[in-house]
């Protein structure tokens, strides 16, 4: 696979003068399961004590946002993360967000996104689904949206710094490491390969030798 990374080693390289700013750049990857945990527990607790919904209709709305959170992890990475701006703003921009991740991909603390960020988007997506499907749906919903998030999140991490065993997990770190290392116009799914298959930004399949 083709060097087109800075460092590979668990370091990285300063993004803000000021110290508060760069501090809350960087994040431990257990930190999100602090703070939406307790927001999946609470928007369970809506569903059932407040809403009275029926366990398959919980169910189902939570496979929904799931489903959702799979395109929208899709089209975030290839579409938001991947957008090469021309001014010099931009670009700053673009690497704060995730150009200084393809450059130091194996840097602990830059895997998980920061609250600061993953908050007021959450926060948005929420008004954003409430307006779409009413205050009582949205509930079991948000279960599923927020839960596939943290499975990215948490995802995202282990691909690159956990040990792999199982076919199935070998084969989301392998996708995801040719992202980083062959070619990164491909493979922007990071939990799943779903969204690149069908819509064709999948890496081409391998040639097995006779």
């Amino acid at each position: 696979m083709a060097k087109n990374f800075v460092s590979n080693k668990d370091e990285t390289v300063r993004m803000f003068k000021n110290d508060i700013l760069e501090f809350f750049s960087r994040v431990h990857f257990t930190v999100p399961l602090y703070i939406y945990l307790p927001v999946i527990g609470f928007f369970f607790y809506r569903s059932i004590f407040f809403f009275s919904l029926t366990a398959g209709k919980i169910s189902e709305f939570i496979l929904f946002g799931i489903a959702v959170w799979t395109l929208t992890e899709y089209l975030l990475h290839r579409f938001v993360f991947h957008y090469q701006p021309k001014s010099l703003f931009g670009q700053k921009m673009h690497f704060m967000f995730h150009g200084v991740h393809h450059d130091y991909p194996s840097d602990s603390r830059r895997l998980v996104m920061p609250p600061a960020v993953s908050i007021p988007l959450a926060a948005l997506f929420y008004f954003i689904f409430q307006r779409f499907l009413g205050g009582i749906y949205v509930t079991p919903f948000f279960i599923g949206f927020i839960g596939g998030y943290l499975f990215y999140d948490i995802t995202h991490y282990a691909v690159h710094h956990f040990n792999m065993h199982s076919k199935f997990w070998l084969a989301i770190k392998n996708h995801h490491m040719k992202h980083h290392y062959l070619n990164s116009t491909k493979g922007y799914g990071v939990s799943s390969p779903l969204w690149d298959i069908i819509v064709g930004t999948n890496f081409p399949a391998e040639v097995k030798k006779k």
